[in-house]
């Protein structure tokens, strides 16, 4: 009990630390990481079941499966999760108590059906990825309303990042263990977790609720206008615009994402039939899904230690960094150069969503900003979606579906150098020419 007790206050320490405490933001912090625990304790059981049970050409056809019955419809709501949420500000803790509660509960119902394969498991999945695609997006509203006096959006947003990493580190081994039992073991156990999620939201501060003076964002590009300090004074259309730094954030980050997502469901099928320098199975998924931890974890230091400077720099150097790194990893495929990749694709999607929510605070009024924050959060996720549905189509080689990507990180590379370019320079030129 001691021993529990010490390391409770010590995880206190960590989380309220930098005055997240009395902000409220240590309450998020917590939360955050246990749902965290619970969202990665059902990813390893529906792994378990969906993938490494079965043959490879079964595997894919399951996942499919998944894909068509849970996907396709969260890609036709998830542009909705936004808008819906965005008449819900003043019931935020109500919400994400919601979500929790709601995959407790369908995590019971998956556990009793996902011995048996049959069709009633998608549905409970279905519903369980639509509450945590809508708990990120609640989540990622309220964390302007807690945040600590002299502290950034960007920073707030890296903390949470590593504690997700924590947490993740924590649950991987005990999902593992609970799987070699069962996956219903395993689910049965992430439900117990999203229980306590359910109960940490309740008892976030009523602070997060508080949406005095909100507008809804629109994610559009600002009307230009001859005096900026006057046109956002005036109560017109450009209040509730984003600006054009963040939507080229946007367009960046979830390019990233996409490749991530793509990245991901393409080489978990490649290696089971391709194996890459003798590893295969779960050995090669293990040590890529490890590379893309250690990525996103560098991302998120990182993302902390340069705080919001020059963010437009950092999402384009993070492009470039995925694009040039993908052109390489075709040229001198092989197992090296595919775990770099997958590094890249976990530190350049980390650091430009920080970077993007350093954007989001300097850019925006506080007025729009946490409806901006919630739409772009949907956006991202959907991304993600998109571009696990294109890696599960690629045919299985290596060397064509790391230069697919690359083809499209380039092309995005290029747009967003010429965007930010545009942003630095042009203005600067013209009113130097005027």
């Amino acid at each position: 009990m001691d021993a529990a007790d010490a390391v409770y206050g010590r995880i206190q320490h960590v989380t309220h630390a930098d005055g997240a405490g009395e902000s409220g933001l240590a309450h998020v912090l917590e939360m955050g990481a246990v749902i965290n625990a619970g969202d990665l304790l059902v990813t390893l059981a529906l792994a378990n079941s969906l993938f490494f049970s079965v043959q490879p050409n079964e595997a894919r056809s399951k996942v499919a499966l998944y894909l068509l019955i849970t996907m396709v419809p969260f890609t036709l709501l998830a542009p909705l999760i936004g808008p819906l949420l965005d008449r819900l500000r003043g019931g935020r803790r109500f919400a994400m108590a919601v979500t929790a509660l709601i995959r407790a509960l369908l995590c019971l119902v998956m556990a009793k059906t996902i011995g048996g394969g049959g069709l009633a498991l998608y549905p409970a999945a279905f519903g369980l990825l639509l509450a945590s695609k809508a708990y990120g997006v609640s989540r990622a509203a309220v964390i302007p309303r807690v945040l600590p006096r002299g502290t950034t959006l960007v920073r707030a947003n890296s903390r949470i990042s590593m504690t997700a990493l924590a947490s993740t580190a924590v649950a991987t081994p005990i999902g593992a263990g609970l799987g070699v039992i069962g996956p219903q073991w395993t689910l049965g156990f992430a439900a117990l977790i999203f229980f306590l999620g359910t109960w940490l939201a309740i008892r976030l501060p009523k602070v997060v609720d508080s949406d005095e003076g909100e507008l809804k964002a629109q994610l559009r590009k600002r009307d230009r206008g001859p005096d900026a300090t006057v046109a956002e004074s005036m109560p017109n259309r450009r209040l509730r615009s984003v600006g054009p730094s963040v939507l080229l954030a946007l367009r960046a980050t979830a390019t990233l994402r996409a490749f991530s997502g793509f990245l991901s469901l393409f080489m978990a099928f490649l290696v089971r039939s391709h194996p890459i320098g003798g590893l295969k199975n779960l050995t090669a998924v293990g040590v890529f899904a490890a590379a893309v931890f250690a990525g996103s974890a560098m991302g998120s230091f990182l993302g902390a230690w340069l705080k919001s400077r020059a963010p437009e720099a950092i999402i384009t150097s993070a492009v470039a960094l995925a694009s040039v790194t993908a052109i390489v990893a075709a040229f001198f495929y092989g197992l090296p150069m595919v775990l770099v990749l997958a590094a890249v694709a976990g530190l350049a999607p980390s650091l430009a969503k920080l970077s993007l929510d350093a954007l989001l605070q300097r850019d925006t009024l506080e007025r729009v900003r946490t409806s901006a924050f919630a739409r772009s959060e949907t956006l991202l996720q959907l991304a993600w979606v998109l571009g696990g549905g294109i890696g599960l189509a690629m045919p299985s080689s290596g060397v064509f579906g790391v230069s697919i990507g690359a083809v499209g990180l380039s092309v995005m590379a290029l747009l967003t150098a010429k965007a930010w370019y545009d942003l630095r320079w042009l203005p600067a030129a013209s009113h130097a020419a005027s």
